[in-house]
């Protein structure tokens, strides 16, 4: 079953940890200096904060899988949307190992698909150094948790 992941953007992390756990009736399941998560049921969605780039607000919008078939079901929904793609792959992002690819809506908003596959000590940022070298040259270097942009020539 898929889970709505949202990633919100705060100034100050305890106060919006107060205000979720109290606004969603539980704590978070990942509470990092810099970020926190709630994997919750009643709404299923995967919702968390972080200081870690500039400015509040919406940062992107996404959909988690729990699986390699229904990551697939969705990246071929993405690639009938009308926008490119842009194929991640496997990456460490908010403290997890996953594999994902990013769109952008008509209006600019971000919106990822990804399938986590296991935890992660640090924050990450993209695409994992271990990745080939024909991988890695294809993603230019971004912040964790932003679609890629390409590069000007």
């Amino acid at each position: 079953m898929k889970r709505l992941h949202v990633h919100v953007g705060v100034n100050d992390l305890d106060q919006s940890i107060r205000f979720y756990s109290h606004l969603f009736a539980a704590e978070p399941t990942v509470t990092k200096p810099d970020y926190a998560k709630w994997m919750l049921d009643d709404p299923r969605v995967n919702f968390a904060i972080s200081t870690r780039q500039e400015g509040a607000g919406v940062r992107h919008l996404g959909i988690q899988v729990e699986n390699a078939d229904e990551l697939q079901e969705v990246y071929a929904r993405l690639k009938q949307a009308d926008g490119p793609t842009l194929e991640e792959g496997a990456t460490t992002c908010c403290y997890a190992k996953s594999e994902k690819t990013w769109i952008n809506d008509p209006q600019g908003v971000a919106w990822e698909t990804f399938l986590t596959t296991g935890e992660s000590t640090t924050y990450g940022g993209g695409v994992e150094s271990a990745a080939p070298e024909s991988h890695a040259a294809t993603k230019p270097s971004a912040p964790c948790c932003a679609p890629r942009q390409e590069s000007a020539a």
